[in-house]
């Protein structure tokens, strides 16, 4: 969860710092693919904790 949430922040100030800046577009580029890469992340990771609970 820690590093979801790092992850999540880098993306935030990444994708803030490229669209307030002329010329850093890359910058924001980069914050979204970073985002969504994180997301996937944490959804691939909840969905293997949701498949370990036993069926009673």
């Amino acid at each position: 969860m820690v590093t979801f949430l790092l992850l999540l922040l880098v993306a935030v100030a990444l994708g803030i710092i490229g669209a307030a800046a002329d010329g850093l577009g890359y910058l924001l580029a980069i914050g979204v693919v970073l985002f969504v890469a994180d997301v996937a992340f944490f959804a691939v990771v909840g969905f293997r904790r949701a498949r370990r609970r036993p069926v009673r």
